[in-house]
């Protein structure tokens, strides 16, 4: 026995040595896997992207749960014998990265204008760098068996490729073009962002009940009054018998010092009986009131800017801002008697993740993707849409899931990604921020470019405008396999991916995109199976949060405790889709555990010295039981890995390996260790070290330091233990 097991288990002294190890070993790469007969060019293929964190900063333990997640689940397909490959990656996350670098500069005195482009451009790509480093360092402190050969970002020059290509040839079949809608405006942050963006916040807020004049046959309710000035027509529902009789007729007269013409039309989307049944109607500031103006030919009128000003009225609220244009309006209202009713109401109002800004929603001229526009598939990847059958993006997201070409885990998800794809509308894609990949389109006076590459011949000035960060991020699992090269290696190998793990809350944001992503440019979806991890809370259940302080830094934990101690704290408890608590005192009693296993090393090791377990003696009945009872436990950790139910099968190894193993089985041992009788001793000794060595191939996937480190001391360690063969292919053949 190893000298090493007479002192306690340190991970600090063993964790980085080991990692070291594993990656100058390269079997981490599946070719090198291949290369070194680990696996084979016929084995099947296991392949998962790495959701690619941004490069804003470090990781929390959000992002730990996912890796450890991910993890477990490679290194036991990579001990299957598959050929396993986790392609590893980051997001250079456009609005939060370049939002975080001009808070940087903003102390300095600086901001991006004073700077320039180009200037700004480099900054913020220094800053992206260093904060890469520091998150692939976190990554491997967690042990990831990742392919850092592959490692992608999602702005370098691959990828860049990558998306002009992508975006080249949905222009060219209509699904890309350049239209005026109504946007998610940051005034804050001066461009567009998605829905998916939106932080809502509950805030209170006045609800007024009022008349636009005095002989105006209808009362309105809004909690936004300022932006009145800009309806064009009253909703009402058409079965609204209150109403009925004005439906079809226009009303003119003054409000607050604007002229206004209000139409009265009928719509089913108002609901009659909320307020008084009745809708003003600001097409230019509401994405519903646009809608409804769509239906029914009316005119879009924009009163507020892109600074959240006002643009339209007299000097009472002319470029005020909207706040102050509010108390402005109600007080004109007030002094001409129409306001019938003030109450106070809770509101989600829309705010801009990044910089806290208040969104307006204004008509914007950007870029698009029609989600309903026909295009001919590009492959039979998809059941039920045929290889050049007319399709929609919005129809190859429902097929996909509906025809069970992607199954999502937990199941009661899929519910809710219907409801997200029912209700796409056009995707802007364009964003007003100098740090990303910018809109490969180049115009010289009237002429419109759209290609690969610039245009030949002088007086083309590109599109200034860069791509929201999701297109980009939307050809993950394939651009990073080599595509547009469709002859790639990778790409043909590996795609489409098995498995996509991410947490449940940007199921629409990411896994979506992904779905119209890979369904258009390939024919094919991106995954087979998404599974969707829950959110890290604190002990109390509430989300972690730097400004409420209760934040855990799974650096800290892996300092203290070790990284084998921190994954299991935050696998064991956690099922697929449900919400987790984590304290300091559950990792620090997984720690524990993690001593617990360098003991019954110790034990075994010293007690079973020179057996060899590749030839199995005659048991007693009892020991026969026992090993029954292992295989059982070992097929149900089988099972239940296969199947992502990681916390079940994690639970059952420790309950085995602590209560089962070293509090019943090893006790009762020792008197058969002892005996003089080798007909007694030996079985029990084969038995006990047989079972151990099979019980670290188990347990390796979950804490894969320590079990790495012991296997690395015994003879029959040969490879290292993350590439010897999982124990449930010897036992079943």
């Amino acid at each position: 026995m190893d000298d090493k097991f007479l002192t306690p288990y340190k991970p600090e002294d063993t964790e980085d040595r080991i990692y070291a190890d594993w990656t100058e070993s390269d079997f981490f790469n599946p070719d090198t896997c291949i290369e070194k007969g680990i696996t084979s060019e016929e084995a099947e293929t296991f392949s998962i992207v790495l959701p690619p964190p941004n490069v804003t900063g470090v990781l929390h333990m959000g992002h730990a749960a996912m890796i450890a997640v991910e993890d477990i689940i490679v290194r036991y397909e990579r001990m299957k014998g598959k050929r396993t490959l986790w392609v590893p990656g980051t997001d250079h996350a456009a609005i939060a990265t370049q939002s975080k670098v001009e808070k940087i500069i903003e102390k300095e005195g600086l901001n991006k204008q004073k700077m320039g482009r180009d200037a700004f451009i480099a900054r913020v790509e220094k800053f992206a760098s260093e904060s890469h480093d520091t998150i692939v360092n976190q990554i491997k402190k967690l042990g990831a068996s990742i392919d850092w050969s592959r490692e992608a970002f999602t702005l370098d020059t691959e990828r860049s490729l990558a998306v002009r290509t992508a975006f080249k040839s949905m222009y060219d079949d209509g699904l890309i073009y350049r239209g005026a809608r109504i946007v998610n405006w940051d005034p804050k942050g001066q461009t567009t962002i998605s829905d998916d963006e939106i932080v809502h916040e509950e805030r209170k807020s006045t609800m007024y009940t009022f008349r636009y004049w005095k002989d105006f046959p209808i009362a309105i309710s809004t909690t936004r009054p300022e932006t009145k000035v800009g309806d064009v027509a009253v909703a009402v529902h058409p079965d609204d018998t209150r109403y009925g009789t004005f439906v079809g007729q226009t009303f003119s007269g003054e409000f607050c010092g604007v002229h206004l013409d209000i139409k009265i039309v009928a719509d089913e989307s108002v609901e009659k009986d909320f307020g008084t049944g009745a809708l003003g109607v600001t097409p230019a500031h509401s994405q519903i009131d646009s809608e409804i103006a769509m239906r029914h030919k009316l005119p879009h009128k924009q009163v507020i800017n892109e600074y959240a000003k006002m643009i339209v009225g007299d000097e009472r609220i002319l470029g005020k801002k909207v706040t102050d244009a509010r108390t402005s309006i109600v007080e004109i209202l007030r002094t001409e008697g129409l306001i019938e009713k003030e109450e106070e109401v809770s509101q989600n109002i829309a705010t801009a993740e990044r910089t806290g800004g208040i969104i307006e929603p204004l008509p914007k001229l950007q870029w698009w993707i029609d989600v309903e526009k026909e295009f001919a598939m590009k492959g039979d990847g998809i059941p039920g849409i045929a290889k050049g059958q007319q399709t929609t993006l919005k129809e190859i997201m429902k097929k996909a899931v509906a025809n069970s070409a992607i199954i999502i885990l937990p199941e009661r998800f899929e519910k809710t990604y219907f409801q997200w794809v029912d209700n796409l509308r056009p995707w802007c894609i364009s964003r007003q921020i100098w740090y990303g990949h910018r809109i490969p389109v180049w115009y010289k006076g009237d002429e419109t470019y759209a290609g690969i590459d610039a245009p030949a011949g002088d007086g083309w000035e590109q599109d200034p405008d860069t791509l929201d960060t999701w297109f980009s991020s939307g050809l993950w699992t394939f651009s990073t396999l080599g595509w547009p090269d469709k002859n790639a290696k990778d790409l043909h190998d590996y795609h489409p991916t098995d498995l996509l793990e991410t947490g449940y809350d940007i199921l629409f944001f990411w896994v979506a995109r992904m779905v119209l992503m890979s369904g258009y440019h390939l024919g094919t979806v991106p995954f087979r199976t998404v599974y969707l991890h829950g959110l890290v809370r604190d002990a109390k259940g509430k989300k972690m949060s730097k400004s409420i302080g209760n934040t855990i830094d799974p650096l800290d934990m892996i300092a203290k405790y070790g990284a084998d101690a921190t994954r299991l704290s935050l696998i064991i408890g956690a099922g697929p889709g449900s919400d987790m608590s984590l304290s300091e005192e559950k990792v620090r009693g997984y720690k524990k555990y993690t001593n617990k296993i360098w003991n019954i090393a110790r034990f075994v090791l010293s007690s079973t010295n020179d057996v060899d377990t590749t030839k199995k003696p005659v048991l007693s009945s009892r020991e026969e039981e026992i090993l029954a009872e292992f295989n059982d436990v070992a097929r149900y950790v089988d099972q239940h890995i296969s199947e992502f139910k990681l916390h079940l099968a994690g639970e059952k190894l420790y309950d085995y390996t602590w209560h089962i193993f070293a509090d019943v089985i090893l006790e009762e041992s020792k008197e058969a260790l002892l005996s003089e009788d080798a007909s007694v001793r030996a079985p029990r000794q084969w038995l006990l070290r047989y079972i151990w060595l099979e019980l670290l191939k188990l347990q390796h996937p979950f804490i894969p330091f320590v079990t790495e480190e012991i296997w690395g001391s015994i003879p029959e360690g040969g490879q290292q233990l993350m590439v010897t063969k999982w124990p449930v292919d010897a036992m079943t053949k």
